[in-house]
């Protein structure tokens, strides 16, 4: 079928706009996203109504089969969630939940401490986004549950650490398929001077969005920096009215059911990290082993950086997670609990990921058709013309923060928008290539870290078992200060190519912001209790 070109056209904006207007609107996810899928296939159809069921029918089986072979990243993804959901409940079925929170309510004695807990936990488990917010939400969760901290604040805190950390080292899924495209830049332009590794470490500093960031997560976690929503999610957990949020929400009620298992009264402390820490490791090791089976295929020899550069992630996760599962299995054989209530346990476990599999679904078939819509390419070519260079840093963080909002992917933005940055700063000012580069990385993280359709921000919501919606609303106020903030550095840096200055002007309006959301949550802390 001939598709419409819309690679000009401000109607490539149109279905993403129209999807994700709906779903904070309406706070239906499914059904916002099906808008959003069917309106764009009717616009590269041309108005025809057999031709874009047509074009859907193939855009949903694309998720699934590709090249007339399994999609292996899709479908591992989805494995990965089922073995996670599994592993999970046979975490609650062996007590070992329980008894780490009866562990966690002896060491962490308050509330503060618990979202300490998952905050430092996010920083420390950096190997990929999607296994962070999983793997720290399943660890989390119990203990922030009995000191009642709400879910949509524990998928802040989840979302806050994932993307913004893998996104600043070089040991992680993200920082290896950085460094890939930057090393096409480098050499593109003949830029000598330093590797790729080089430059994506000289990066790292300039990633005002990703840094501050996590800091923000500190903050509002030590500082109790409840505004917005959040405030009142955090009072209905506090006075014990559920974690849920809105229980009306479709698929919020399959991802925030209590699970119906019985949690045994043997369970230890190690049955809860055993198969955690060993999923991590065996993750880790998986993406080694794939990586340098990779280099060995090419003649390479073996090398850290280049085993994690060349790894497969989707693999490595299904090998991670089948050891987690296997290891949970064991804690509950060793108690001798019925065959038939750990077979029941199990497909409880995958049941509770089906809500989170179907939203994945349909971004991902959204996704598809924002790629044939050229959204990308007509949001890139809004930064050409003749603009001061000076003004390229904040401009690009801008743009390509909607870009991964509307799209919902900082992988996919990263690969339209660095090679265009590279090319403005080659064909303006070479200096500025590396602040320019940074922007991009700051800006894509930032509207994909907003962006109801990221499977990063489902994830998070997964990993609480949140309300995705909930989460959507509750985490926007503080992403949009850090981009204020971050705009900020740009515009600085790019006036002055000066990083000192820059990050001093990021932190100064930072602090500014802190101070600002401190004043405003005693303001209405004050307001509640006289009311």
């Amino acid at each position: 079928m001939n598709l419409i070109d819309f690679a000009s056209s401000p109607l490539s904006i149109l279905p993403p706009l129209v999807a994700l207007s709906l779903a904070i609107i309406t706070r239906k996810v499914l059904v916002s996203l099906g808008v959003g899928i069917l309106l764009g296939a009717l616009l590269l159809a041309d108005y025809s109504v057999g031709g874009a069921l047509s074009y859907v029918g193939t855009k949903v089986s694309n998720v699934f089969i590709e090249d007339g072979g399994l999609n292996t990243w899709n479908m591992s993804i989805v494995g990965f969630l089922l073995l996670l959901g599994m592993m999970t409940a046979l975490l609650t079925l062996s007590g070992g939940t329980r008894a780490f929170a009866e562990w966690a309510q002896v060491r962490v004695k308050s509330k503060r401490g618990s979202k300490l807990l998952a905050a430092f936990l996010g920083v420390f488990i950096f190997v990929d986004d999607y296994f962070n917010s999983l793997a720290v939400g399943s660890i989390a969760r119990p203990v922030t549950d009995r000191f009642y901290v709400s879910r949509a604040k524990l998928a802040y805190i989840l979302d806050s650490t994932a993307a913004p950390m893998c996104v600043v080292m070089p040991a992680s899924s993200w920082g290896a398929y950085i460094m890939t495209i930057i090393g096409g830049i480098l050499v593109s332009h003949g830029i000598t001077d330093y590797s790729p590794l080089g430059a994506y470490l000289r990066l790292v500093p300039m990633n005002f969005y990703a840094i501050f960031a996590l800091l923000m997560v500190f903050a509002v976690v030590w500082f109790q920096m409840d505004i917005g929503p959040m405030r009142q999610h955090e009072i209905n957990a506090s006075q014990g009215r559920g974690f849920d949020g809105d229980n009306d929400s479709e698929v919020a009620h399959d991802l925030n059911e209590e699970l119906d298992i019985r949690e045994s009264e043997h369970g230890k402390v190690s049955d809860l990290i055993l198969p955690i820490v060993l999923l991590i490791v065996a993750t880790i090791g998986a993406m080694l082993y794939t990586g340098g089976q990779s280099l060995a295929d090419d003649g390479i020899a073996f090398n850290l950086l280049g085993a994690f550069e060349n790894t497969d992630v989707g693999t490595s996760l299904i090998y991670g997670g089948l050891v987690g599962l296997a290891v949970a299995l064991y804690t509950v054989l060793k108690q001798r609990i019925a065959m038939t209530e750990i077979a029941k346990t199990l497909w409880v476990g995958a049941k509770s990921m089906f809500g989170a599999i179907l939203i994945l679904v349909f971004a991902w078939t959204i996704g598809a058709v924002i790629g044939d819509m050229k959204t990308g390419a007509y949001l890139s070519s809004l930064v050409q013309g003749s603009i001061n260079p000076h003004w390229l840093p904040v401009i690009l963080f801008a743009l390509s923060g909607i870009m991964a909002f509307s799209t919902g992917t900082s992988w996919g933005t990263f690969g339209i928008m660095l090679p265009i940055a590279g090319d403005m700063a080659g064909a303006t000012d070479i200096a500025l290539m590396l602040p320019m580069l940074s922007a991009v990385l700051a800006g894509s993280v930032f509207g994909d870290h907003c962006s109801p359709i990221s499977d990063t921000t489902i994830l998070s919501s997964t990993g609480a078992r949140c309300c995705h919606i909930d989460h959507v609303s509750t985490q926007l106020p503080y992403s949009l200060a850090v981009a204020g903030v971050s705009a900020i550095g740009f515009v600085v840096l790019g006036m002055t190519d000066s990083l000192a200055l820059s990050f001093a002007a990021a932190t100064a309006a930072f602090i500014a912001v802190c101070f600002a959301f401190i004043s405003l949550s005693k303001a209405k802390m004050s307001k509640c209790e006289t009311a």
